[in-house]
């Protein structure tokens, strides 16, 4: 089983600010879609709690949240309180690939489980509280990028695809 981090990430590593992502860009979510369905996405409580109305669930795949909340158990959703246990589970149902789809505290935990980092990396700072962790160079390489630029937000961006050094 893979298990693959996607996220987009700013140029100063951010990826939120006050529970929203704070770019619009329309081929990130088509390409996060395309990558994550029919595939299980990990995420923790608050990231499931930012979805837009009409997306939660994430449609076509299943979405395993993360909390520590006990009475937490949100419509379509697979809870469980514990990140080893959840890809456990995933690994048991057979999943050739597996997604964590954040937030930054699900990725930090999720960095030493995971295979692949599919990152859409904005060429732009931006304002924001919430950061994913730093790539480190020794422990991971670019395999593939594709290069892109986002009209409405006037922002270069790229599809990037690192594998972990064995």
């Amino acid at each position: 089983m893979e298990v693959i981090i996607i996220a987009a990430v700013a140029k100063n590593n951010v990826i939120g600010y006050k529970g929203q992502i704070p770019w619009h860009i329309s081929e990130d979510f088509k390409h996060f879609k395309e990558e994550t369905m029919s595939y299980p996405c990990i995420m923790g409580d608050v990231t499931y709690e930012s979805l837009p109305e009409n997306s939660k669930p994430l449609p076509g795949r299943e979405n395993v949240v993360l909390t520590f909340n006990k009475e937490y158990h949100p419509k379509g959703t697979t809870v469980m309180y514990d990140f080893e246990k959840a890809i456990n589970y995933c690994k048991k149902k057979g999943c050739k690939k597996i997604f964590i789809t954040g937030g930054a505290t699900i990725y930090r935990i999720g960095m030493k489980y995971t295979d692949k980092l599919k990152i859409t990396r904005i060429q732009k700072e931006y304002k924001g509280d919430t950061f994913f962790p730093e790539i480190e160079g020794d422990e991971w390489a670019l395999i593939k990028e594709e290069k892109h630029y986002d009209e409405k937000e006037k922002v270069d961006y790229s599809f990037q695809t690192f594998k972990r050094k064995k």
